[in-house]
């Protein structure tokens, strides 16, 4: 079954976006996979996000059958933050198109027009920023609101309300927030940290309060109440250690082995976002800071089984805060992002969507891809479906390597070639000429003659100047 999705792509500064074209890209099949909950109860969220420094919030105390304190000391947490690099500066540094998350949560919700009273405590002379709301790109209200904090006591009022984040721009130094009054903890399953029968004890305790979390140590998902209530019985550690082994198979396929600083993965985490409405036919989205998923894929976005087995729309979501600008132009967007999809899917013991077979023709996207082969007027971005334009991407990891989009990845990081998203022959270019260097063969023939991709007269010359020896097989032979 096809689900639609649209990828909202980056400009340059952090309000504006410029959709590009949405595919059709199916669900999928395989195999399930759960394991029991750890934990001692909640007390904090998981220290250690990947990148620069590691972060500690300190939550309210877990939530009891009655809690009888008063709500100034229901609302009362210290936050403790480690300053990382700014989502803009390490989108620049991987060579990404989109900007990750760089919030740390609380856990805490903050009601709209309510006074929330904060003291500031900056060890380091580094201040936070505090951001109020949920992301919600076709909402109503579309983004969470930013306030610049000074020293000492602070006073936020936020028209709208909802779940408290701070962002710590820097490298490592320390800042603390006192939340004093007017927020309230949300339920919150943190990983590693929460047990189950105390995360149902936040959901029946909590029950005003219209926004839950679930943390990870490199994610963040953001749920109504409703939507959260819907699949309460979950194994929630099951699904967030399942969320931690498909950001590590996009990371490992992205080379971000941290073998030079240039290779550490992106500090801090990745936000899922459940969103209010999406435009018709559009079953999630990608854009600056978070992914968005409708209350329709939530049965595949937390649930363990429906992410193991029907996750593509998730791993392919995820898989656009992994692309690289550089051989991206526009008709690849929705290609070159299912290099991720594929390396979830085999993390995950999952077959390849690569060998659907299409009832109609008895064919697997190989096969028909194959068969137009030579065709009169053959053009990659026209004679090809969405799947069959991303077998030539599969077959060069076939011929050269597992190895083969890491160290492509790592040598793009390294040059960190700079092109404009109008550039598309540029990044055409860019992508022949670094799979070829990659490779360490002369691959004209595979991407001009066979593929029919639209590599330029200047294309051609770059590749022929590599002066590189033939493939020993023919990748365009090859299949999974």
């Amino acid at each position: 079954m096809l689900a639609r999705s649209l990828t909202l792509t980056p400009p340059l500064t952090p309000t504006f976006f410029v959709p590009w074209e949405s595919w059709m890209r199916p669900a999928h099949t395989p195999r399930p996979g759960t394991t029991n909950s750890p934990g001692p109860g909640r007390r904090s969220l998981l220290a250690g996000l990947a990148g620069a420094g590691a972060v500690v919030a300190l939550g309210a105390p877990a939530a009891r059958a009655a809690d009888t304190r008063s709500a100034d000391a229901r609302a009362s947490a210290t936050v403790q933050l480690t300053a990382r690099p700014s989502g803009e500066s390490e989108r620049l540094r991987l060579g990404q198109a989109l900007r990750g998350s760089e919030f740390q949560p609380t856990g805490h919700h903050v009601a709209a027009d309510t006074p929330l009273r904060l003291d500031v405590l900056p060890y380091d002379d580094v201040l936070p920023t505090l951001w109020i709301g949920r992301w919600d790109y076709y909402g109503t209200v579309t983004e969470p609101r930013s306030y610049p904090l000074k020293p000492g006591a602070n006073t936020v009022t936020d028209p709208h309300g909802g779940p408290v984040y701070f962002s710590l721009e820097g490298a490592g130094e320390r800042a603390g927030v006192k939340l004093k009054g007017g927020s309230v903890p949300m339920p919150v399953f943190t990983l590693g940290c929460t047990e189950e029968a105390d995360y149902q004890r936040q959901l029946d305790t909590y029950t005003d309060v219209p926004v839950v979390e679930l943390h990870g140590p490199r994610s963040i998902v953001t749920l109504t109440r409703d939507g959260a209530l819907l699949y309460r019985d979950e194994d929630h550690a099951a699904l967030l250690r399942l969320l931690e082994r498909i950001i590590d198979a996009e990371s490992d396929i992205s080379g971000l082995d941290s073998s030079r600083p240039v290779h550490r993965p992106k500090a801090g985490g990745y936000h899922f976002t459940e969103v209010s409405v999406v435009p018709s036919g559009v079953g999630a989205y990608a854009t600056h800071g978070y992914n968005g998923f409708p209350r329709a894929y939530l049965d595949r976005a937390t649930t363990v089984q429906g992410l193991t087995t029907r996750g593509w729309g998730l791993y392919h979501e995820l898989g656009h805060l992994h692309q690289q600008m550089a051989y991206k132009p526009g008709g690849l967007t929705e290609v070159t992002v299912n290099i991720y999809s594929l390396a979830v899917q085999r993390a995950l013991g999952q077959p390849s969507n690569l060998l659907t077979v299409d009832p109609k023709t008895g064919l697997t996207y190989f096969q028909s891809a194959r068969a137009k082969f030579g065709t009169a007027g053959l053009a990659y971005e026209k004679s090809f479906s969405a799947y069959e334009k991303l077998v030539p991407l599969r077959q060069l990891e076939l011929a050269f390597g597992d190895d083969f989009w890491p160290r492509l990845h790592k040598l793009v990081r390294e040059e960190n070639p700079q092109s404009d998203y109008t550039e598309t022959a540029k990044r055409y270019r860019a992508l022949a000429t670094y799979a070829s260097r990659t490779a360490g063969r002369d691959l004209t023939e595979f991407f001009l003659t066979t593929w029919a991709f639209p590599i330029d007269a200047q294309g051609r010359a770059e590749l022929a100047a590599l002066n590189l020896p033939q493939p020993s097989v023919d990748p365009a032979t090859l299949a999974d």
